[in-house]
């Protein structure tokens, strides 16, 4: 278990950011916020449009499409666009990619959105050609019908197989984005099969490093506590029948599950069979450079995470003015 850095306090004040109790309490923050210039890489798809019409309409981003420009312009003939939409037409992928990351680099746009692209493609493309502040990784931010408060659930998306080395910043960037988004102390749960420490589930072994890390200070901001199983994480009666004693314990925050497979699977089954709402984005350092959702994620789920990045953007842009 780690030291709060700081109060556990949420309420409002001149430093404090008001913790989001919703998705809904996210989007009417980031309507505040001036809009993103943002490259859809490979647009050429009506649910990738969709998302990207809701959330021009909503004035969170100016979209740069990359892709087949007569699927583009077919769409917005029947779905006209409040603003003018930007067409880059690109042949593959690969083309989409690249293009992506050197608009970014040249700073063209502030931020990439995943269109119908594989996450390895844009992501290749994007750390070829951009240096970063930190290690990337991704984050699920769920809202689910039986939970009382936004899951944060890293890394489902970018880092396959993390060695402690890498969940140990996987960890401090889900925190520092949890703060950003308003959760003053987050509670994060180091996921395994067990809430023991058993040496023949190396996941355990990690978990117990990183909560020692924590309370010696080399993860700051966070409660932290592992290994936890999920339900441990996630249920005060589950952690309470195994007499589990732990700060964290049914009231996480956020979730770091020992790989991507583990990650992937979890956030999907609260997608599909839970009813979770899902937004992704990926981090890097104090940076939100890319919006990264699956290729058959609904229209909402785009537009929840330009909503996300938005949000953040203005933020870290606030934080620089106010550190000056």
């Amino acid at each position: 278990m780690a030291p709060a850095q700081g109060k556990d306090d949420n309420s409002n004040s001149s430093k404090m950011i008001a913790r989001p109790t919703s998705f809904l309490s996210i989007l009417e923050e980031a309507k505040k916020a001036p809009p993103l210039r943002v490259a859809v890489v490979n647009a050429s798809d009506p649910l990738v449009l969709e998302g990207v019409l809701e959330a021009v309409r909503e004035d969170f981003i100016r979209p740069v499409l990359l892709g087949n420009p007569s699927v583009i312009n077919d769409f917005f003939s029947k779905n006209p666009s409040p603003v003018p939409i930007e067409i880059i037409e690109t042949a593959s992928d690969r083309e989409s990619a690249d293009k992506a990351a050197s608009l970014f680099f040249d700073g063209d746009v502030q931020a990439l959105l995943k269109g119908h692209i594989h996450t390895d493609t844009l992501l290749h493309a994007f750390l070829k050609k951009v240096p970063l502040p930190g290690r990337l990784s991704h984050i699920f931010l769920a809202e689910l019908p039986s939970y009382p408060k936004l899951l944060f659930i890293t890394d489902a998306a970018v880092n396959i197989a993390p060695d402690l080395s890498t969940k140990m910043s996987i960890t401090q960037n889900a925190i520092d984005f949890a703060r950003l988004m308003g959760v003053q102390i987050p509670h994060v749960a180091i996921l395994s099969a067990t809430e023991t420490v058993n040496p023949s589930i190396p996941s355990t072994l990690d978990a117990a490093c990183l909560a020692k890390m924590s309370e010696r200070g080399q993860i700051r901001g966070a409660v932290i506590d592992g290994p936890l199983a999920f339900d441990n994480a996630i249920s005060t009666e589950s952690s309470a029948e195994k007499g589990i004693k732990s700060p964290v314990a049914g009231i996480a925050d956020i979730l770091v599950v020992p790989d991507l497979v583990s990650g992937n699977i979890l956030a999907k089954n609260l997608e599909y069979f839970a009813g979770a709402t899902l937004a992704g984005v990926v981090v890097s350092g104090h940076s939100v450079p890319l919006m990264l959702t699956s290729r058959s994620d609904p229209p909402r789920s785009r537009l929840l995470s330009t909503a996300i990045a938005v949000l953040a953007h203005d933020r870290l842009a606030r934080k620089k003015i106010d550190n000056r």
